[in-house]
């Protein structure tokens, strides 16, 4: 297991505890300490069922872990009131689910809910609010759409614009890119960076693409499924030997001038052998 400390002497935005989880007989975090500051993107990885839906629960107070603590602001999680805390903290669930015909502006407006008083009417605020996250995302022009009339990666961005609503300096965000075609990957990676270093902000988001998390994440945190985890500056954690041991399968890094990509190594396959293709088979035929 490896960890980094990053911006000792400030409160960070966000930090883990001695913290353990389990998911019955499985223990799929052992002893996480980990500070997550303003100005960083981690990246959570890890392959199916390794726990970063579980993680990325239990650091926004959703789950209570097996050991451990979160601290939010240094502050502990059972210590802050609800609604102070959705000022803090915004999360995006990996699934989204309409029930029920509304607009997307509508939709994203929900999230304004911790900052509304009275009768809990939104303002001019929350509305101008609203618009500047879906223009954020590229959506001002599917304010008035209807949720259900959405493709899944359209959703995807709107439930994105939604947690930008909230007004939150930290995001967690579980598999935010699910859906979205290459484009609009980048397009998000490229509008939450630009978010972070607007202001003292931080974002956590579950990915499966290496390449994406390398070129955009400013740190990693990579989970092996049995407990153990790497930590720290996204290009020491997601590399070639660490990634394959996590994953299961051989990975190699390639470089291209300035570029450079984590690719699957070619695996020989079973009873396959080293003659050409074009040779002849065992009745010598083509």
């Amino acid at each position: 297991m490896s960890g980094a400390s990053t911006n000792d002497h400030c409160t960070p935005l966000l930090a883990a505890h001695a913290l353990t989880l389990r998911a019955g007989a499985r223990t799929l975090v052992v002893s996480l300490t980990q500070r997550f500051a303003a100005g960083e993107i981690w990246c959570v990885a890890g392959a199916n069922g390794a726990g970063k839906t579980t993680l990325i629960g239990a650091l926004a107070g959703l789950r209570e872990p097996s050991a451990g603590r979160v601290e939010v602001e240094g502050i502990a999680l059972a210590h802050w009131p609800p609604v102070r805390l959705a000022q803090r903290r915004a999360l995006m669930p990996q699934d989204q689910r309409d029930a029920f015909s509304a607009s997307v502006i509508d939709t994203v407006l929900l999230n304004r809910y911790p900052h509304l008083s009275g009768w809990g009417w939104e303002g001019d605020a929350d509305r101008a609010a609203a618009h500047d996250a879906l223009a954020t995302l590229g959506l001002e022009a599917f304010a008035a759409r209807d949720v259900l009339s959405l493709s899944g990666g359209e959703r995807q961005r709107v439930a994105l614009a939604a947690a930008l609503c909230q007004g939150a300096p930290l995001l967690l965000l579980d598999e935010p890119l699910a859906h979205l075609d290459l484009h609009h990957q980048i397009a998000c990676l490229e509008a939450l960076s630009r978010w972070v270093r607007s202001e003292a902000r931080a974002v956590l988001f579950s990915c499966h693409d290496l390449n994406l998390a390398r070129r955009f994440a400013t740190h990693a945190l990579l989970l092996d499924g049995r407990g153990g985890f790497h930590a720290g500056p996204v290009r020491e954690v997601l590399t070639p030997e660490r990634a394959s041991a996590a994953f299961g399968h051989p990975l190699v890094l390639i470089r291209e001038g300035e570029h450079e990509a984590l690719v699957p190594a070619l695996v020989p396959t079973f009873g396959s052998t080293s003659s050409s293709p074009h040779s002849p088979g065992p009745n010598g035929a083509h």
